[in-house]
């Protein structure tokens, strides 16, 4: 993105009140563009390959293809786009789901609108958005190495190789935001500050 043109943005929900809504909303803010829109997974992905936006705003349930499968694709393909999610649903397991699935940040459809404005702005900046009540749920330290998702284990195991957040990133389809996030939460449960301590914890265990 650049200063001298807007945010160009896809948004894709199921339901066409909310489409319409959202476009309303964003057809006022100059600094953001939508290029178009979408019912879909399926028409999501296509819409991103014709239209190359910025910034994705989706939702979670969405028929043929669900978000999470949608976003899984989005990463797997390494297609260049910033993934917002926007849903009805902020239950533990939701948020879970999309950030296991590499989302660039989580905003509530209840939010106010400027809520959803800012956390768009922030997720086209490259920040990691998500509601502080979330943060603080997926952020609980834990005191047992145990403690860590499947996912958290595969980004560990390819910290302890060696691997940069970038290859990491790319070996796991995700968003370098996410690998940050995930290494956040195992720095956390494992008690240690850096790589090289987690690393080396690594490999006492293995």
């Amino acid at each position: 993105m650049t200063e001298n043109r807007p945010v160009r943005l896809v948004l894709a929900d199921d339901h066409a009140l909310v489409l319409q809504g959202l476009s309303a909303l964003l057809a006022a803010e100059p600094d953001l563009h939508v290029v178009a829109t979408a019912t879909d997974g399926e028409r999501l992905l296509d819409a991103i390959q014709r239209f190359k936006p910025d910034v994705v705003v989706m939702d979670i349930q969405m028929p043929y293809m669900d978000g999470p499968t949608c976003l899984q694709k989005i990463r797997s393909d390494n297609l260049p786009v910033r993934v917002l999610i926007l849903s009805a649903f902020g239950d533990a397991h939701s948020l879970r789901t999309v950030i296991e699935s590499g989302a660039d940040g989580f905003a509530l459809k209840t939010d106010p609108p400027q809520t959803t404005l800012t956390a768009i702005r922030q997720v086209a900046a490259g920040q990691l958005v998500f509601p502080q009540a979330a943060r603080r749920w997926l952020t609980q330290p834990a005191p047992e190495p145990n403690a860590l998702t499947d996912r958290e284990q595969d980004v560990l195991k390819l910290l302890a190789e060696g691997q940069s957040n970038t290859q990491i990133a790319y070996e796991l389809s995700l968003s370098e935001n996410t690998v940050k996030f995930h290494l956040r939460n195992i720095y956390a449960k494992l008690g240690v500050t850096n790589r090289t301590e987690a690393a080396a914890k690594f490999h006492r265990q293995s």
